[in-house]
């Protein structure tokens, strides 16, 4: 490859070099220790070198230098890993630049010259492959080395390399480590001992920064059962980042079959750069914690100071801008953060130039300060470029525009449960007005029992406490403003954990969840799904039609036909518009609580918010997404309940016990009075504070649980605990308020729990997690996981189609099957558009995720000796492929690659002959083919022959004792000359033990030499009988088959697996 023209001063250079070519302005050089002469001390400690150090010179064993006959400088100008490679170099030179050269007068003019030539050529090859690295001239070097020493397919893209030490035990081995798109790689090569490693990122298990004694930090990762850590980076943090996008993207795109479409630096796997990847995770960061579109991404970032006019001082902290976003975060510890719709920005002001500040005015009379901003002007330019706002000195609104306070006033009726939002019946919008409220809420029971007679008191109180919780919100508002340009802080999570009242939840789980914008930007996107969806026939359809009146029956909302079909409409439309999740149960159950607070269109944006942002992956059919959590919840168990995983080593019965808690969050446990503050909690901090309630539910029944003696015990106190969860804030009265299911009465003998203040301790004792943290801790084990759920795949494959193929014992249908979802996986490595991913439907069962198309499926049956060695193998595999793809798809699962294994063989056997004489004759052929470049090669024709020979007696015997009169001998004869002119010439004999010698060629034979059509009849049982007679063909077609190593042997992969595949 070309090199950047670097200075060398070869008189106090080391003698590692051996000049092999030279002229007057360049030389060719090979360096000690490779080629002629490579082995001793000197290879030794070159090879050392050459691994320890970064430098292209003293990587690559071939170099061509630049000089000039008056100079002592040189300039390396092209490195090779081959010979032939520095020659074509080499070449190039000699017949586009020597004769260039001659027409300067100066040296100077001669190097500038050729400097310039190879730059040229440097920027030319570097476009596509170079054109994004940091620093391509090293990363070249790199690569170089990367391909050298792997060998891995061309089209196999590197990411970046990193230095870094490899632990064999307690001993480091100093090397490099390689990030690819598809593998994670380490060479390393010390006084002769060399160590290399090749690791597949979709068969990591887990990948993790750990510490100990001996190594202060370092990544660990755990792949096929094997432990392995690298530790002494320069950057671990930013290595190990790259490390988790890297696992991520594999995993998403070979396990889920994504595509990312929507994200061009991913879209492609032969185009992933390490920028691209960490644009990508900033992204993901940004978009999570400010909870906006999927469509936003993080455009500029600024620091600087807002001025927070409720605490009258500046807070540093970050202006991050996107397309259609302003959003600030603090990082001194205050909590605070905003986020300003640019559709609700109205003006940009510099008012100090000297203090570098700017204000944005937004719409609602409010202003925000930023100060102490680098490039303020800049960032001016872009808000107004994104408002599609002209810079006017003075704007209309700076003079109204004069703080943050303003007041509002919410106007709430008097004791309106405002359970749904349900005030217009129109099509799309479920609206129970606020009678239809009354007649389906408190007051209609209130009066059918006689409850607004016999408990005055107790409404009142009810209405006075919803009055102090609005009231405490209007004081908020006015002091941090409302609606999307809302100040957050820690007084607003207080608010939060103490209950939110009912006339304003459904308008806070828009803000907080951040549906509010995405309804906002899609106008009108809601009913047109509900249009389109109305009147679809899918699987989803029938389940949602089948859980509709499961969903809170006991609710009078969901009572009528007014409710379901506001539930019916929201869950198709979403199935509609995501048709990868479609339907999950547990989404009925969250869709019919968030029609109780909001509006019918506002439902199914939260639901979208929840689905696609919040709970990622959780509706699916593994509910991936769930499992990590517990995973996840499983950890927080160990860290901060030590007394309950001393009692309880397995943690286990905490995930199966807490599935629901999570897919419902709480509200299949809880009353639906005491569920609506934890889900307040959760739209406001996300999973965390789920997890921070689950640990407070455990904590509160640490004693019980450690004092249960088995799980039925631990699960009985779990479900009376949450039976005794109430709601004193709630406005319904206890003797209605509904109960979770499997109230009983001794559960109400029990101590009672204000889910208020089983929040509020939730947060003071596991508060102190953070978010970033449990983000990491999500990634950390969603690799286990998803691993777990394969090898749970694996075993209920085999298990289910083990009684089918009785020849394959269990151990040998696992490594079968390792085998086929390895090939799947190498047709996904390298491009988007195979057809296992073009045809991938998620809907389908397990066994039918992994498919191989005609090709992998030929490379595999080529692996399996004896086909691999059939003349007409290629036709061979077609026919059996087509047999075997019964829908016509192009596509085969793994039970259909079985079945060609296990049945193949002998249904061909036994329809071939009930034939012809051609027939027997091809089958001849196919014997003879089958043992060429047999080490018994010459023993195994002898027996064929003798096979032939038999069969051919057997059945002239068989016609004789039909036909006695008919003269059968020069039929026989015919096709035993046949079958001797099969071999090549000279190879005859006359007789069974001689005929048949070795041949040195395989067996060819056309159909026009046999004269005529005879039709013959032989049993199988005959033909297996000749066969099992020969003990040399007996020992040739149950020798064992090491399908690996065949695998490596043809170069496809370098995978560190041993299979020990018996065939």
């Amino acid at each position: 490859m070309w090199l950047k023209p670097e200075e060398i001063l070869l008189k106090n250079a080391f003698k590692l070099w051996v000049t092999e070519k030279g002229n007057d302005y360049f030389v060719l050089q090979r360096r000690r220790g490779y080629g002629e002469g490579a082995g001793g001390l000197t290879g030794l400690l070159v090879g050392t070198l050459d691994t320890m150090l970064d430098s292209t010179s003293k990587v690559a064993p071939f170099r061509i230098l630049h000089q000039t006959p008056d100079s002592q400088v040189y300039w390396s100008i092209a490195c090779g890993g081959t010979k032939e490679e520095i020659s074509q170099h080499w070449e190039w030179l000699e017949k586009n630049i020597m004769r260039t050269l001659s027409v300067f007068d100066s040296s100077d003019d001669i190097t500038s010259f050729v400097q310039g030539k190879i730059r040229g050529l440097i920027a030319e090859e570097g476009k596509v492959s170079c054109g994004q690295e940091d620093d391509p001239e090293k990363f070249r070097e790199a690569l170089l080395r990367f391909e050298k020493w792997f060998d891995l397919p061309q089209k196999e893209k590197l990411v970046t390399y990193y230095s870094c030490s490899y632990w064999r035990g307690r001993v480091p081995c100093q090397g490099w480590l390689y990030l690819s798109t598809n593998f994670l790689s380490f060479y390393s090569y010390l006084l002769g001992s060399e160590v290399k490693l090749v690791i597949s990122w979709n068969e990591i298990w887990r990948l993790e920064k750990t510490s100990n004694v001996i190594l202060a930090e370092s990544i660990h990762v755990l792949a096929n059962g094997e432990d392995h850590f690298f530790s002494m980076f320069l950057h671990l943090n930013e290595t190990f980042l790259i490390m988790e996008q890297l696992a991520d993207y594999s995993i998403k795109r070979l396990f889920d079959k994504e595509t990312f479409q929507e994200v061009p630096s991913l879209s492609d796997p032969l185009q992933i750069t390490k920028r691209g990847l960490e644009m990508h995770a900033r992204n993901e960061q940004f978009r999570a914690f400010f909870r906006l579109p999927k469509e936003e991404n993080l455009m500029e970032v600024y620091e600087s100071f807002l001025w927070v006019p409720f605490s009258h001082f500046n807070t540093l902290g970050k202006i991050c801008l996107s397309e259609s976003y302003l959003c600030f975060a603090s990082q001194d510890g205050s909590q605070c953060h905003v986020i300003i719709p640019m559709r609700e920005v109205i003006g940009v002001e510099k008012p100090d130039r000297s203090s570098r500040a700017l204000t944005v005015c937004v719409r609602g009379k409010r202003a925000l300060r930023f100060s102490e901003v680098r490039d303020f002007e800049r960032l001016a330019n872009a808000i107004r470029r994104r408002c599609g706002i002209t810079a006017s000195p003075q704007h209309s609104a700076s003079t109204e525009v004069t703080c943050v306070n303003c007041t509002f006033s919410l106007g709430v009726s008097n004791f309106a449960v405002n359970y749904g939002h349900l005030e217009n019946l129109g099509k799309y919008q479920i609206g129970w007005s606020f009678s239809f409220q009354k007649c389906l809420c408190l007051n209609t029971l209130a009066s059918i029992s006689g409850y607004s007679l016999l408990y005055p008191c107790f409404v009142l109180a009810c209405q006075l406490k919803e009055k102090m919780k609005e009231q405490s919100w209007n004081i908020h508002f006015s002091e941090y403003g409302r609606g999307t340009s809302m100040f957050c802080t820690k007084k607003t999570r207080d608010l939060i954990v103490r209950g939110v009242p009912e006339a304003l939840r459904g308008e806070l789980w828009m803000l907080f969840s951040g549906a509010v914008n995405d309804m906002a930007t899609n106008p009108g996107y809601y009913s047109e799904l509900v249009d389109q969806s109305l009147g679809t026939s899918t699987l989803a359809t029938d389940e949602i039609e089948r859980d509709l009146h499961r969903s809170l029956p006991e609710h009078p909302a969901f009572q009528s036909d007014t409710g379901i079909s506001a539930l019916r409409r929201v869950l198709t439309a979403y199935a509609y518009r995501n048709p990868k999740i479609g339907y999950c149960q547990a989404m009925n159950i969250l869709t019919s609580v968030l029609l109780l607070y909001a509006k019918e269109e506002e439902a199914f944006w939260l639901l979208v918010a929840i689905c696609e942002r919040m709970l990622p992956d959780y509706f699916n059919r593994r509910i991936i997404g769930a499992l990590v959590d517990q995973a996840v919840f499983e950890e927080l168990i160990r860290m901060h309940l030590t007394q309950l995983t001393e009692h309880m080593t397995d943690l286990s019965f905490f995930s199966s016990v807490s599935l629901s808690w999570f897919l419902t969050l709480f509200i299949s446990v809880l009353p639906i009075e005491s569920a609506v503050n934890v889900v307040d909690c959760f739209f406001y901090d996300g999973i965390k504070a789920i997890l921070q309630l689950g640990l407070a539910v455990l904590d509160y029944n640490m004693e019980g649980l450690i004092s249960s003696n088995d799980d039925a015990e631990a699960v009985t106190i779990l479900n009376k605990f949450f039976d005794n969860v109430t709601n004193k804030d709630s406005p319904l009265p206890q003797t209605v308020q509904q109960n979770s299911v499997g109230n009983n009465n001794k559960a109400s003998s029990l101590l009672k729990v204000d889910i208020s203040d089983l929040i509020k301790e939730a947060y003071e004792k596991f508060g102190d997690m953070k978010s970033e943290e449990v983000e990491s801790m999500r990634k950390r084990n969603k690799l286990y996981v998803i691993q777990t759920l394969e090898d749970t795949t694996k075993q209920n494959v085999v298990s289910g189609i083990s009684s089918d193929f009785i020849k394959f014992s269990a151990s040998q249908l696992d490594d079968l099957y390792a085998l086929f979802k390895r090939q799947h996986f190498l047709s996904c490595y390298w491009t988007m558009n195979s057809p296992v991913l073009l045809h991938h439907d998620p809907s389908l069962a397990y066994l039918e995720q992994y498919q191989l198309g005609f090709e992998q499926f030929s490379l595999l049956f080529s692996l399996l000796e004896p086909w691999s060695l059939c003349s007409g193998k290629d036709a061979f595999f077609l026919w059996a492929f087509r047999l075997l793809d019964e829908n016509q798809d192009g596509l085969i699962n793994f039970r259909e690659f079985c079945c060609a294994l296990g049945k193949l063989i002998e249904n061909v056997v036994h329809y071939v002959f009930s034939g012809y004489q051609a027939q027997f004759i091809q089958f001849s052929k196919t014997l003879y083919n089958l043992f060429h470049g047999d080490p018994e090669e010459e023993s195994l024709y002898h027996a064929v022959a003798r096979v032939t020979s038999l069969l051919l007696r057997m059945e002239e015997v068989g016609r004789r004792l039909q036909e006695p009169a008919s003269p059968l001998k020069s039929t026989t004869s015919h096709t035993q000359a046949l079958l001797e002119g099969c071999l090549p010439d000279g190879e005859a004999s006359s007789t069974p033990e001689s005929s048949f010698n070795t041949p040195n060629t395989p067996i060819t034979l056309v159909a026009s030499s046999v004269p005529q059509e005879i039709e013959w009849s032989f049993a199988f049982e005959q033909i297996l009988a000749s066969l099992l007679n020969e003990p040399v063909l007996v020992r040739f077609f149950e020798r064992p088959v090491d399908i690996p190593a065949r695998l490596d042997h043809k170069a496809f992969t370098h995978w560190p697996d041993n299979f020990n595949c018996m065939l």
